[in-house]
C-alpha cells in the first residue's frame, strides 16, 4: 500500500483549544498528566487508591507545569477487568470536583469511552473528553461530545481494552489507522463537534512493531489537519524493547517523545510531568 504524504501545504492544523472558555494555545506543545483513580493501571507508579493521593499528585503536576489533568476511572491495560458505569463514576467524578476545588484553575480531561460519564464528568468540571474507542464502543458518544461542545480526544484502537491484542494486524499501520481516524472525524464533524485531537493509540491494538512504525511516520498524521496527541509514557514499546522495568522507563520514555516532538506532536500525555515540560523547553530552543 502507498504511504501518505504529509507536506507543509497539505494541512492547517488548529493552534488553540476552546476548554471551558480558557484557551489552550498548541502553537507550543502542551503536556497532559496522568491521574489514574484504579487500582490496576499497568504502570504501578501512576495507581492512586485515595482522594487525598489524588489531589496531591494534581497538586504536584499543576506546579511542575501540566497543561491538562487526565483523570481516568477505567484501566485500559491490555486484558484489564470491565466495571461498571457506576463504579467508573463513583471513581472518576469525587476526584475532578476535589481537584478543582483545591485548583481551581486545572484543565481537567475525562479519560473514557462512555458517554453517560463523559456528561456527568463535564457537569462536574471536566473541559475535555479523552475517549479511547474513538467513538466505537458507545453510540451515544459523539452526541454528546457535540452537545456538550468540549474538545474530544480521537483514539485509534480497535475491539475492546479485553480484546485489542487479537486485533493488531495491518498491511501498512499508519495507512489503517489514518483511514479508521478519518471515519470517525467525518462522523464528528457531521454531529457538529469542533475542537478534535487525534490519538494514534500507541499500544492498543498494536504490536511493539507497529508502534514504532507509527512514531517513524507520526508526521503522516498532520495530513488530516489535526493537533496530536502522543500517548508513550512508560509503555512497553519502551521497557521491554530496552528489558527493563517500567519503574526504570523514564529516559526512553523521554526519547521518544523528543521524537514525538520532533513528527509534530502537540500534546504529550505523561507520568512525568516535570522531566517532559523540561524537555519541551529544549526542543523550543532548539526546534521551534
Amino acid at each position: 500500500m502507498p504511504t501518505l504524504e504529509a507536506k507543509d501545504t497539505l494541512f492547517s492544523t488548529k493552534t488553540t483549544l476552546n476548554c471551558r472558555g480558557k484557551l489552550l494555545p498548541l502553537d507550543t506543545p502542551q503536556v497532559m498528566g496522568i491521574l489514574n483513580i484504579t487500582p490496576d493501571s499497568f504502570y504501578a507508579g501512576s495507581r492512586l487508591g485515595s482522594l487525598e493521593k489524588v489531589i496531591q499528585k494534581a497538586e504536584n503536576m499543576v506546579a511542575d507545569g501540566a497543561d491538562i489533568l487526565d483523570v481516568g476511572g477505567y484501566s485500559s491495560r491490555p486484558g484489564a477487568t470491565d466495571i461498571s458505569v457506576q463504579e467508573e463514576l463513583d471513581r472518576v467524578v469525587p476526584a475532578i470536583e476535589a481537584i478543582l476545588n483545591k485548583v481551581p484553575e486545572a484543565v481537567i480531561s475525562v479519560d473514557t469511552f462512555r458517554a453517560a460519564v463523559a456528561e456527568v464528568a463535564v457537569s462536574a468540571g471536566a473541559a475535555i473528553i479523552n475517549d479511547i474507542s474513538g467513538g466505537k464502543l458507545d453510540e451515544a458518544m459523539f452526541e454528546t461530545v457535540a452537545r456538550l461542545q468540549v474538545p474530544y480526544i480521537l483514539m485509534h484502537m480497535r475491539g475492546t481494552p479485553q480484546t485489542m491484542t487479537t486485533l493488531a494486524k495491518y498491511e501498512d499501520v499508519v495507512v489503517e489507522v489514518v483511514d479508521e481516524l478519518q471515519e470517525q472525524i467525518v462522523r464528528l464533524k457531521q454531529s457538529g463537534v469542533k475542537d478534535i485531537i487525534l490519538d494514534p493509540g500507541f499500544g492498543f491494538a498494536k504490536t511493539i512493531a507497529h508502534n514504532f512504525e507509527l512514531l517513524r511516520r507520526l508526521d503522516e498524521l498532520r495530513i488530516v489537519g489535526l493537533p496530536i496527541l502522543a500517548g508513550l509514557s512508560r509503555k512497553s514499546m519502551v521497557y521491554k524493547t530496552l528489558g527493563i522495568g517500567q519503574a526504570d522507563a523514564l529516559t526512553g520514555t523521554i526519547a521518544l517523545n523528543t521524537i514525538a516532538l520532533m513528527k509534530g506532536a502537540a500534546i504529550l500525555r505523561v507520568h512525568d510531568v516535570k522531566e517532559m515540560k523540561q524537555t519541551i523547553e529544549l526542543f523550543k530552543k532548539t526546534i521551534l
